[in-house]
């Protein structure tokens, strides 16, 4: 285990297994004898294989719509109200294996675990993947973590796959909970560097669009009237040509939010193959094409994270510089 390349800062200005957009949506019709029940229990009724437990999170966590807006467990259905599980609790592993997978550990207390993941890991278990992911290494290395015996062990938030950068690990239940509250409250601080397709001409802007599935391919996310609330910030670090590399803070969580609303800025990540928009194809340099292509992931990185410590209270701040792949590509832009 290793922390060389990522480090602590001073004080600066995030799920069960659920299976990701790539999985259909299950969607449910309540009926004149559903009227009055209970949308925990309804789902419970209509979802086999899952606890109630975890599809109550579901709800909880925004993840379950009625009639397209969110709703709470407690929630008294209607008949005719459309119930859309946008984020399903994956088939039930025997056990999560715990794999000698080596982790490049930023920050660790009694409380908490501070990680630098690489591009290509999944953060835990969902359909398809039961190994090779982040919660199978931290079920090796770390003998206490909270919801032990879980497909999803200490984890209190996720990456995508191909997005790299520090992710925050629970070691205890009280620990788990705190953290996941300063998530709900928007309190914690997430920043990542993307570099994007075009010349961003302001110095910095925001993007307050809502995020759903997209209506016309159920397996993307999109800016979607109606969707769940989403909150960018984003500010020019460095204009390369026609790429810019940004700093971009999200006050919100949504599934692939960020590559979401930078394409819908007409401004999409480089190396994004799923919300591209075939820009990576169309760079006029071969040079600068085949670098992309050379790349193997997207262009984004979580390279600040800061929190309360769940205990103490005190303002957490930590710093992941860009991984060796993404600071050589910056290089050939700047040499180019």
């Amino acid at each position: 285990m290793s922390g060389e390349r990522a480090s602590v800062e001073g004080e600066a200005s995030v799920e069960e297994s659920f299976a990701g957009p790539e999985s259909e949506p299950l969607a449910f019709e309540a009926t004149e004898a559903d009227a009055g029940t209970r949308l925990d229990a309804f789902l419970a009724s209509r979802v086999e294989g899952v606890s109630r437990t975890l599809l109550k999170r579901a709800i909880e966590e925004g993840d379950v719509l009625v009639s397209g807006r969110a709703a709470k467990p407690s929630h008294k259905l209607r008949a005719g109200e459309r119930v859309e599980v946008e984020e399903i609790p994956a088939p039930p592993a025997a056990e999560l294996t715990p794999e000698d997978i080596p982790l490049d550990i930023v920050y660790e207390d009694a409380e908490v675990v501070v990680v630098n993941k690489p591009a290509g890991m999944v953060v835990h278990p969902a359909a398809g993947v039961h190994s090779g992911t982040l919660a199978n290494a931290l079920a090796f290395h770390f003998k206490q973590l909270s919801e032990s015996g879980s497909l999803r062990p200490g984890i209190v938030h996720r990456l995508d796959r191909d997005t790299s950068g520090l992710v925050v690990v629970a070691k205890t239940a009280q620990a788990h909970e705190n953290l996941a509250e300063q998530f709900r409250a928007r309190t914690v601080f997430k920043s990542y560097a993307a570099l994007v397709h075009g010349v961003v001409k302001d110095d910095k802007g925001k993007i307050e669009q809502p995020v759903a599935r997209d209506p016309r391919n159920r397996t993307r996310m999109a800016v979607v009237r109606g969707g769940r609330a989403a909150l960018s910030f984003w500010k020019v670090r460095r204009r390369f040509g026609r790429m810019t590399l940004l700093d971009v803070e999200i006050k919100t969580g949504r599934t692939h939010q960020i590559r979401v609303h930078l394409a819908w800025m007409n401004h999409p990540v480089v190396g994004d193959e799923v919300y591209g928009m075939g820009r990576d194809k169309t760079v006029a340099d071969p040079k600068a094409r085949q670098a992309i292509a050379a790349l193997g992931r997207q262009f984004l990185h979580a390279e600040r994270l800061g929190f309360h410590h769940p205990s103490t209270g005190e303002w957490m701040g930590f710093n992941a510089p860009l991984p060796r792949e993404l600071a050589e590509f910056v290089e050939k832009l700047e040499s180019a």
